[in-house]
């Protein structure tokens, strides 16, 4: 299964974080035993997503695993937890008894929380046991529900999150210049966006290496991807590249090229 091309949400049960963090996780989600045994007939499949440099934690509540992160393979054991930050594409191979507990943070919301800069998770498959005692990792394992898991780590987080954090004055305006340049049809100049904010364009760009770790243009390509992709897979019909600041189709196509490395005719005809 591919990200954004396939259903992979219909695999999971999610739930929004509390108001509290809400500026800093994205989600929580957790693999739906039932929904897997319906929708995955075969004894192996793979979920592959694409580059969003979103960090992102995985515990392990099933089967072990292999995954692809960029060009690095790695074979996860049944009760080994990782955090990745997602700036390759992922591949990961399971089993039907795969169950994943997982929690999405926007870029620069793991600092937040866990005062650890996102630069420095990299390309790296990093043990959770290094972030989260063992013995806390184990009590969440032993809840009964998906729910008591979100409330347990909620509860956590906000015992740890520092809206004082070094970045936290980069943050906001990252925050800001992502929210302005999807409001004006991801066509804004790095020089348009930096005036908006009152800083310059190599303020611009050093805000975003530091944070997220790399250039507002190189992530603000992934943005545009990533939404374009998707409102096309939803509606070829309705899609228009110049909503999406794209040229035309072509652009459109040759962009989806290099972020996805599929033809998209091969997908949508």
């Amino acid at each position: 299964m591919t990200e954004i091309f396939d259903d992979i949400r219909k695999l999971y049960t999610f739930k929004a974080p509390s108001d509290e963090l809400k500026d800093y996780i994205e989600f929580f989600s957790e693999t739906s035993i039932d929904a897997t045994n319906q929708h995955i007939h075969t004894e192996k499949f793979t979920v592959r997503l694409f580059p969003s440099y979103t960090p992102t934690i995985w515990i392990n509540l099933g089967a072990p695993y292999h995954l692809k992160n960029g060009n690095k393979e790695s074979f996860i054991e049944a009760h080994t937890d990782i955090l990745l930050l997602r700036n390759d594409i992922v591949e990961r191979t399971n089993l039907r008894t795969d169950n994943i507990f997982m929690v999405k943070f926007h870029p620069g919301g793991f600092e937040a929380i866990f005062g650890i800069q996102q630069t420095k998770i990299g390309s790296q498959v990093i043990n959770v046991n290094n972030i989260i005692s063992s013995e806390k990792l184990l009590k969440l394992k032993r809840l009964n529900s998906f729910e008591e898991r979100v409330a347990m780590l909620q509860h956590y987080f906000l015992g740890l999150l520092n809206t004082a954090f070094t970045h936290y004055y980069l943050y906001q305006k990252v925050c800001d210049a992502v929210c302005y340049y999807q409001q004006h049809d991801m066509a804004c100049s790095n020089n348009k966006l930096a005036g908006e904010l009152a800083i310059t364009d190599k303020t611009l760009n050093r805000y975003f290496k530091n944070l997220i770790g790399i250039a507002p243009k190189s992530y603000f390509s992934i943005v545009r991807a990533r939404t374009a992709l998707t409102n096309y897979v939803l509606d070829k019909n309705a899609f228009s590249p110049y909503d999406h600041g794209y040229y035309d189709m072509s652009h459109f196509r040759k962009e989806l090229f290099k972020f996805t490395g599929q033809k998209l005719s091969g997908w949508c005809s």
